[in-house]
């Protein structure tokens, strides 16, 4: 299973910018670097991306968006590079697609980059739980997902999108499950008519609308599983209303894509708390459980499914271009569950 991932890499890393030609169609293998200003009632900043084309000039050539989440460490470049071997491996299903990484700096990242102040910055583990910037303004991470996909609700820069997909693996697919639940991005999107796909792969964890829980033993145990980022309690300021937050979420489409072989317990980068440790052993079973536990609570679950790729662990590139990867992504055909 790892082997297409590293050869496509291996591609675009000898193509040095250049474009790939694969079959009849180019693929451009650079993405240049960006910002996006972020504007609330809280303040204002400047996130940080990496775009495939100039978004900020009218792109009627694009029919999907591809906005993927870095996980840890924060590696936007490497994450670039998984993004263009998964839409290259995707052939013709790939065509039209804009790819976006947001980057969601730490402190000691904007020193390294020497980012002008103007720039948002979090704590080294905040952005992943929508928590507040440290700077230049409080804004949470989940409002700077909602101004990256404002952007594709203007039909007049935008008029041919009718496919949005967020979508992050570990530490990012994290971000991407909440926001899923509490992101307030997507009526502008819907009223655009173009669809928003969530793509959630291998997390350690996920903020349960419940307070059920498949071990519940730790979780009386620690006493904060129902805080968040496991819960509801306590959620950040973004988070206005938790009323019909699970209602509003079960009718997203949103897709659980799990490496079976992402079972061990002991990983260096497996969140071991006992909040975490309620919702089960490891990031498969995690996911697992997760998804039983909404089917428990709503028979007619339609629009959220796993999709399980045998023989990938924590492997954020062999997940993406895996057959069920591509179809979550590009809707490529190839995956019998999807």
């Amino acid at each position: 299973m790892r082997l297409p991932w590293l050869l496509l890499l291996l591609l675009l890393l000898l193509a040095g910018g250049a474009p790939v030609e694969h079959a009849k169609y180019c693929y451009t293998a650079s993405i240049s670097a960006g910002g996006l200003k972020v504007i609330t009632a809280g303040g204002e900043g400047t996130l940080q991306l990496l775009v495939s084309a100039d978004w900020m000039h009218r792109l009627p050539e694009v029919t999907r968006a591809l906005v993927l989440v870095p996980g840890t460490p924060r590696d936007a470049d490497l994450t670039q590079r998984m993004a263009q071997a998964a839409m290259f491996a995707a052939g013709e299903a790939g065509r039209g697609t804009i790819i976006v990484l947001p980057r969601f700096l730490a402190a000691s990242d904007a020193a390294a980059r020497q980012a002008s102040g103007d720039v948002l910055r979090w704590s080294s583990t905040g952005w992943i739980d929508g928590e507040a910037a440290t700077g230049p303004a409080p804004l949470s991470s989940f409002d700077a997902l909602d101004a990256v996909l404002a952007q594709f609700a203007d039909p007049s820069m935008f008029p041919n999108v009718h496919r949005l997909v967020l979508a992050g693996h570990g530490a990012g697919a994290q971000l991407v499950q909440r926001y899923a639940v509490v992101g307030r991005g997507m009526p502008a999107l819907a009223s655009a008519r173009v669809a928003v796909r969530y793509v959630v792969a291998n997390p350690s964890s996920y903020l349960w609308p419940s307070d059920d829980r498949p071990v519940p033993a730790s979780r009386t145990a620690c006493g904060t599983a129902e805080r968040w980022p496991y819960g509801l309690v306590g959620a950040p300021a973004y988070v206005e209303q938790i009323e019909a937050l699970e209602e509003r979420y079960i009718a997203r489409d949103v897709v659980y894509l799990l490496g079976e072989a992402d079972t061990d317990a002991d990983h260096p980068q497996l969140d071991r708390s006992c909040a975490a440790e309620a919702q089960g052993p490891t990031r498969y079973v995690r996911g697992m459980n997760y998804l039983f536990a909404l089917e428990q609570r709503h028979p007619n679950l339609v629009r959220h499914r796993i999709l399980s790729i045998w023989g990938v662990g924590h492997d954020a590139g062999s997940m993406f271009v895996s057959a069920c990867g591509l179809a979550a992504l590009f809707d490529r055909p190839g995956c019998a569950a999807f």
